[in-house]
């Protein structure tokens, strides 16, 4: 039987307020070890900013439905707004991008999440707040989707993770992406054991596979991939910044260098959540890893082009038309 959904998202959706700071009104401030960055600006005064723009439903999973629905999949998401203003703005928007709404849930009495990402030069400091919101139960998708994508959610909803997990074991049939937000890395790898269990595809930067696998800094690639993969994903996918990215479904492993970039990168908001939608939904359409590999980085230069973690995400025609443009290098090695 044919499933109504490629692919159902699962996460926080909330309303960016991307403010950009003007050089000369804010600075940079290492440690000793040139370490530990902070973002410094002055105290108790009127401080003038560049520029101000609002991103409409974005939000790791968000971005990662938006990038699918981009790419052609049928696709929908479990998440939850407020009944105001900026609610109607995000099941608007999930309806110009043939998102499906059917899993929204509409909260009568807490306002639609709000940050504000405060940019300087090409990095980013988020101002975030998530509502305690009550979301669709996705014990209830039965046999509705082929593949869920899991990742940033408030602190207070740690019983989605219970039932996700629940819904999985249920259903081995179907395939999960986890990318870990904040609040869930936070939770550590013991608490969502189950979760970690029934992932098909981990996806982390190179610092949060470290804590995920209790390992030291600097840990071999070989060595790091492995720890992840005994909690239980079948395929792991760790990012290494503008090094590159890592792959792994157990028994081989491939290294992605970057797609090079045609110019230098406006914001990387959401760089990550593109290099996520682009490997996901080559695996939906049925790639291999190392094809896998190639889509993704492409997602990820292409967003940072611009500002928001959604202007840049591709078309399928799009995708395919950098894939054949790329450098003969640009081909994932294995390793």
């Amino acid at each position: 039987m044919k499933r109504k959904y490629d692919l159902v998202c699962i996460g926080d959706v909330v309303m960016d307020a991307f403010i950009t700071l003007e050089r000369d009104q804010a600075s940079v401030h290492w440690d000793a070890q040139h370490e530990n960055p902070e973002l410094r600006m002055p105290f108790a005064t009127k401080i003038p900013y560049e520029s101000l723009t609002v991103a409409t439903a974005v939000g790791n999973s968000s971005n990662v439905a938006v990038g699918a629905a981009r790419l052609g999949l049928r696709t929908g998401i479990i998440t939850s707004v407020g009944r105001d203003m900026y609610g109607r703005e995000i099941i608007d928007w999930y309806r110009k991008e043939k998102i499906s709404e059917e899993f929204v849930r509409v909260d009568r009495e807490r306002p639609t999440n709000y940050h504000f990402v405060l940019t300087y030069e090409a990095e980013r400091t988020i101002l975030i707040k998530h509502q305690d919101y009550d979301y669709y139960d996705p014990r209830k998708l039965d046999t509705r989707a082929d593949w869920l994508y899991f990742s940033s959610i408030g602190e207070h909803a740690l019983s989605i993770h219970d039932k996700v997990a629940e819904y999985l074991k249920k259903h081995p049939g179907v395939r999960m992406g986890f990318n870990p937000g904040t609040f869930q890395l936070k939770f550590g790898p013991e608490r969502l054991k189950q979760v970690y269990k029934h992932t098909y595809v981990l996806f982390l930067n190179r610092e949060e596979g470290e804590m995920v696998a209790h390992k030291k800094e600097g840990t071999p690639l070989p060595e790091l991939m492995g720890a992840l993969h005994k909690l239980g994903p079948k395929i792991v996918v760790v990012t290494d910044g503008p090094k590159g990215a890592y792959a792994s479904d157990g028994v081989s492993r491939w290294f992605m260098p970057p797609y090079p970039d045609p110019k230098p990168p406006v914001s990387r908001t959401g760089a990550g959540d593109a290099f996520s939608t682009g490997f996901l939904c080559a695996l939906i359409y049925g790639k291999p890893v190392p094809e896998a590999l190639r889509w993704a980085p492409i997602e990820s230069m292409h967003v940072v082009q611009f500002f928001g973690a959604q202007t840049g995400l591709l078309s399928r025609p799009k995708l395919t038309q950098l894939l054949k443009k790329a450098p003969k290098k640009y081909q994932a090695k294995a390793i």
